[in-house]
């Protein structure tokens, strides 16, 4: 039987189609992914993630364990903020991405993939023991929040409608307890589509209230419900890393761009850092890049990728789509570090049939400042 949210009966009244994700019954799409996908680049769009994972850590170890943990240096967090993260075996292969917020002095919420919740807490209870450390309290408390991603440039100008807490003064990556139209909610500006947003953390319970205050607010600036199709081309076009494509266990982080996450000179020893140091010494043999497409062929997870003159196999597509925002193909490769120059030109196997495609700069999008 597939989990739900607590927002399951709100997508059905918003003619949400609903599927199975990773084992949560969820809307892939209302509207149309076409249409929610400009909704957020252009107004905005409300997301609910309540499927993804909370791991709570506190008491007077708790920094000092988190920081164990994952790759970025945590001493750095000032209370009410947050920080990207990764979550690496011995081996130096990703566990999962994550998101730690540092809500309390001792406090820490660490925010994880949905279908990696069970295998994080599971990861993290196996190195509790390389701890040398008395160990704070660790609590899986994913099934208390409702959690929704409000995201797009009118995004602030709807959330300031319903609370007091002064969004201007809140920068990218911090948060603060706040209340929404009465819901004491966890207010983080933070999220997955390359546009200005929040993500919302709520009790369980208050997510369908929360959700229909936020689109009656909204309604007037183009806000609509989007499911799980527009928040993958939004995060595509960012070149934004996704577990199970991008990330797995046997990637390490230095090979899929997050070595700015990955600090090998902090103080304080982490869960795989000494191969990680070995790797990051070396080089890493495969890079993870960008690609358009020089025609029409669309890219899609495994297609494999060549040399232009098509004679070499040397990387292969993890992510692909028609790119909403720029009406061209565009994926995301892993190729030999040796090819990892944007004008490279390549060839994918599409359907049998090698198609011209060319490695360039990312985020192929890139959000309006003004």
């Amino acid at each position: 039987m597939l989990k739900q949210t607590a927002l399951i009966e709100e997508h059905r009244k918003c003619g949400g189609r609903l599927i199975d994700f990773g084992g949560w019954e969820l809307p892939v799409q209302y509207s149309g992914v076409l249409n929610e996908h400009l909704a957020v680049r252009n107004a905005c769009g409300l997301f609910d993630v309540s499927h993804m994972g909370e791991v709570w850590v506190e008491g007077p170890t708790a920094g000092e364990f988190v920081d164990f943990l994952v790759t970025n240096d945590i001493s750095k967090l000032a209370i009410d903020q947050a920080m990207y993260c990764g979550l690496c075996h011995e081996s130096g292969g990703l566990v999962d991405d994550l998101v730690v917020y540092r809500v309390g002095n001792e406090q820490y919420l660490l925010v994880v993939n949905a279908s990696n919740t069970d295998k994080d807490y599971t990861h993290i209870q196996k190195v509790k023991s390389g701890f040398k450390k008395p160990l704070p309290n660790i609590e899986n408390r994913s099934l208390r929040f409702s959690q929704l991603a409000l995201q797009g440039p009118k995004a602030e100008t709807i959330l300031q409608r319903l609370t007091s807490t002064l969004l201007s003064e809140m920068k990218t990556y911090w948060c603060k307890f706040g209340r929404i139209d009465g819901i004491k909610t966890l207010i983080a500006r933070t999220g997955y589509t390359g546009e200005d947003g929040f993500e919302l953390y709520v009790e369980w319970s208050q997510g369908p209230a929360l959700w229909n205050k936020l689109l009656e607010a909204g309604k007037t600036d183009g806000l609509l419900p989007c499911g799980l199709g527009a928040r993958d081309t939004l995060r595509l076009e960012m070149k934004y890393a996704l577990y199970g494509h991008e990330l797995t266990d046997e990637t390490t982080p230095l090979e899929t761009g997050l070595g700015w996450v990955t600090k090998l000179t902090k103080v304080s020893d982490f869960v795989g850092k000494a191969v990680l140091q070995k790797q990051k010494a070396s080089g890493a043999i495969k890079s993870l890049v960008g690609v358009k497409s020089l025609g029409r062929a669309i890219p899609r997870q495994g297609y494999d990728v060549y040399t232009e003159d098509q004679s070499t196999k040397i990387g292969i597509i993890t992510s692909g789509t028609s790119s909403p925002s720029l009406k061209l193909p565009i994926g995301i490769a892993f190729v030999d570090k040796k090819f990892d120059v944007v004008g490279t030109k390549l060839a994918v196997k599409v359907r049998e049939e090698l198609h011209p495609f060319e490695i360039v700069s990312t985020p192929f999008y890139k959000r309006s400042k003004t």
